[in-house]
């Protein structure tokens, strides 16, 4: 009877020599994972970007790639870090919450800096500006964003589209997609939709006459990819990616190839905003 005790002992000992050994080996896995996925990915190496599907030129899908501008330079960046790219399709108005809960490394649509939108995500550097564009039907007499009051008004939800409508009092009917705002106006059933102005000119370019632009109106904020809150090393990282394809040219080139003769406004410092930008002419001979 006396040896139970010390055979106690030492079955204790012996567990917590296992649970030693394993405690061991589980942070040497934690610190092996944090050496392969520096940057906190769903996929190690993988950058899985949440995007949308009908917003050309900026991003959409064509002969099943995503592409536009948006999508282009993300691709760019990536590379510059190490990293590729895994796009796939969502909606607007759930992309920043889908980044947020790490559905999404990043989101990828022309995302305007908002206050509010700082609330749900983190924003690298600016990449873009843009201007906000009044679609109507064509034969439509509103010439201005002022001729809005009492008009039928549709805006892709949750944009910086669906702010300024609602800022001004306008009651905007809200649309899951760019698809759905431009089938109101073909169909007689909008009087106007506030688009980004680059998706807005494509879209009345590819309309058949049943569209045009009425005006345009230069957004307050550049456009940044977003990354969850808190994810400071991504973000570092892709800030660092930015500055490098402003650098190359890529940056000035993908201007070039989606908005052909578009100014860019003497003030609009891409990136950091510290890295002399090429023109588009240079980029495309170098």
């Amino acid at each position: 009877m006396r040896f139970l005790p010390a055979l106690t002992r030492a079955a204790a000992l012996g567990v917590a020599a296992v649970l030693a050994a394993t405690a061991l080996t589980a942070c040497g896995d934690d610190a092996t994972g944090a050496a392969d996925n520096p940057y906190g990915l769903l996929q190690p190496g993988v950058l899985r970007a949440g995007t949308l599907t009908d917003a050309p030129p900026n991003v959409y899908l064509k002969d099943g790639k995503f592409t536009g501008f948006d999508n282009d330079l993300l691709t760019a960046v990536a590379a510059k870090v190490g990293l590729k790219v895994e796009f796939v399709g969502t909606d607007f108005s759930a992309l920043l919450s889908q980044v947020n809960n790490r559905k999404f490394d990043v989101g990828s649509s022309s995302i305007t800096i908002t206050e509010a939108r700082k609330k749900t995500v983190d924003f690298g550097n600016g990449y873009d500006f843009g201007h906000f564009g009044l679609d109507v039907p064509a034969g439509s007499s509103i010439s201005s964003f002022d001729q809005l009051a009492g008009k039928r008004v549709v805006v892709v939800q949750g944009t910086v589209q669906d702010d300024y409508a609602t800022g001004k009092g306008l009651d905007p009917v809200r649309v899951p997609d760019y698809n759905g705002a431009i089938n109101q106006l073909k169909a007689g059933t909008a009087d106007a939709w506030i688009a980004p102005a680059e998706i807005g000119d494509k879209s009345a370019a590819d309309s058949g006459g049943k569209i045009k632009v009425a005006a345009k109106l230069l957004s307050p904020a550049p456009t940044a990819y977003a990354v969850a809150k808190g994810n400071d090393k991504l973000r570092e990282a892709l800030n660092k990616g930015l500055d490098e394809v402003i650098a190359d040219g890529t940056w000035s080139r993908l201007q070039a190839q989606y908005y052909p003769g578009r100014p860019i406004p003497a003030d609009f410092k891409p990136g950091s905003g510290t890295v002399p930008v090429p023109s588009a002419s240079a980029s495309a001979t170098s």
